[in-house]
This record gives C-alpha cells, structure tokens and sequence, in this order.
C-alpha cells in the first residue's frame, strides 16, 4: 500500500519530531483509521488514568477500517480496563520488593535493572508497569553516580539491563555517558537493552545512537519487544538490520494476548518474520496481571495448548520459551 503525501512528510522528520506527533487523542487515531469511536468499546476514564499515545509508525501497520486489528487492539483505551480482575494488583511482578536504591531493581542474582526512564513512545494497554511509581523510582541524572558505584562494588554482577519506560528515549549522549562509566566496570559481561523503539519508532536508530551504543565495551545484547507480525515493516526491517550491522544481538520478547496473538497462525508468522529480520525469538509472557489489563488474559491451559502446536510448526530455534514471572521467584518460571 503506497503512503499518503502527509505520511511521507511525517516519516521524513526526525525521532524527536515523529514521537511529538504521535496520536494522544482516541478521536484522532479513530478518524486517521477511518473508524467511528461511536462503533468501538472506548473508554475516555481509562485514557485519563493511563494516556493513549501512538506513533503514526505504528498506526500506519494498522488495517484502516478494521475495528479487530491487533495492532490496534494494543493501545485503545476501552472500557474493560476499568472492570476488576481478581489477583490484579498495581505490582503484579514485585517490582517494589526488589528496588535496591532509587533507580535499581535487583530481582535476580547476577543481574540488575535499572530504571532509566518512565516514558515510552507507546502506550501498551497491557502494560504491567502501568502503575509504576516512576515519579519516585526512575534513575534520574542525580542518581546516576550512585548506581554505578553500587554496580562497581558488587562483583557478584555480570549483567546490567537498562529498562523502564524505553531507555532508547534517552539523548544519545546520556546513553553514551551511561554506557562509558558502565563499560569501566571489570566484572561486568554483558549490558542488555530492553526497548520497544525498534518496532514502534524506527527513525530512532539513528548513526548518532548507533556511535553511543558502540562506547560499550561488554557485549550488547538488544531485546525488542514485537507481538504480531503486522508491527514489522521495511522500517523496522531496516532499524534492526543497522543494530545486527554494529554487531549487536537481538532477542524477541512477546506477551500471549487474548485478540491479538492468540493463535497458532498468528505465532508462527511472527516467529517466522523475527527471524528474517535477524531477531531470535526468545520469551512469549503470560500476561503480568496488572490492574487494566484482565480482559487480555489467555489461560495457561491455552498458552501451553498454543506452545504445544506452534513446536509442531517450527524448529526450536524460533519456538519462543513460554514463560511467566512470579514476584519473589529466582527466575522467571517456564511453563510446561
């Protein structure tokens, strides 16, 4: 499908200038996708808790007129976000026990998260750090000597993961100085980037990240974060294919949605279109049970019955493990 004049224009502008413009407003997005918010279940109360905001890059891999699209599905505020859920919490995950200092989560032995941001260029209604206290906890540029001191005393850390929010919205020379003091760390292997950018708002990767990302001197590990084949575009294709280029690797993460991945079909394809663009498959998450997000739950039951048959379809090298995290567990728990 050729694009339309005004989403030329929009492409040819800069990250910063893209993710300005993306949709905050159910009305816009309804009517860039020829949609009628009078014909869909929307919810203007579960915006104000938990804002829209979509890249025009990812709204443009919609299906325009179609009320089921799973990309849509994704990010439309609507009003099952505001029934309860029994077991729903504000912390599905245990994220708050295992903050270390403002700015660290440290849940697993060898490794530590840090908290770089509380933004993101999309709003996830499924997000199960929705009601994150960011404000609070995020790694602000007045914590930053602290974390890497604590990071440089314990030699029993191997594996630095930046998350949030995305870290990828950080400048590129926030990101570059991060990376320089962590890089003069000895015992520490690998530094892990967790970022939904690659798939949402391609234009990010930019020469100027890619020369901030080499400062590293561990090894880079990017895991993106993809759930239906229809997010992958030529765009994206390309952002993925300048990070391989630099010699990083690249992992997939997904989460099981009910209406948007829930099928075989829909797996295999995304697996299929990771690997052609260089990305490993590697987590499909059962849903971190987040006050919201109840409406998107498979079973485990099903998951497992999912698994079982996309194994039947593809080699295990693009068969993702299906796993679940569980607050106070030592690692995240395969499900069999």
């Amino acid at each position: 499908m050729s694009e339309h004049p005004s989403e030329t224009l929009h492409f040819s502008k800069n990250w910063q200038q893209q993710l300005a413009e993306a949709f905050t407003k159910i009305e816009d997005l309804c009517q860039y996708l020829h949609l009628s918010p009078n014909d869909l279940p929307v919810s203007v109360a579960a915006s104000q808790g938990f804002p829209l905001r979509v890249p025009l890059s990812f709204a443009a891999c919609m299906e325009k007129g179609n009320p089921q699209d799973p990309l849509l599905r994704q990010v439309l505020p609507i009003q099952d976000e505001l029934d309860t859920y029994p077991g729903y919490s504000h912390d599905p995950v245990g994220d708050l026990a295992s903050v270390a200092q403002a700015g660290i989560l440290h849940k697993y032995q060898g490794r530590v998260l840090l908290i770089n941001t509380g933004s993101c260029a999309i709003n996830c209604r499924y997000c199960f750090r929705r009601n994150f206290p960011y404000a609070d906890l995020q790694l602000g540029k007045q914590q930053e000597d602290a974390v890497i001191q604590t990071i440089r005393q314990d030699q029993s850390i191997s594996e630095v993961i930046l998350s949030g929010g995305d870290p990828l919205l950080l400048s590129d020379a926030r990101i570059a100085k991060l990376l320089g003091q962590l890089s003069g760390i000895s015992h520490l292997q690998r530094v892990r980037i967790h970022t939904r950018l690659p798939i949402v708002l391609p234009a990010r990767i930019t020469g100027g990240l890619l020369a901030s990302l080499a400062v590293c001197t561990q090894q880079l590990i990017i895991v993106v974060h993809c759930n239906h084949a229809n997010e992958l575009n030529p765009r994206v294709g390309n952002a993925c294919k300048q990070l391989k280029d630099s010699g990083i690797t690249l992992f997939n993460q997904s989460v099981l949605l009910k209406g948007v991945n829930d099928n075989v079909a829909a797996l295999c394809v995304l697996s299929e279109q990771l690997f052609s663009h260089g990305i490993i498959p590697y987590y499909l998450h059962l849903l971190d049970k987040a006050t919201g997000t109840g409406h998107f739950e498979v079973s485990a039951a099903d998951a497992v019955a999912l698994i079982k048959q996309v194994q039947a379809f593809l080699p295990g090298y693009l068969t993702p493990k299906l796993v679940k995290e569980q607050a106070g567990a030592l690692s995240k728990l395969t499900i069999m």
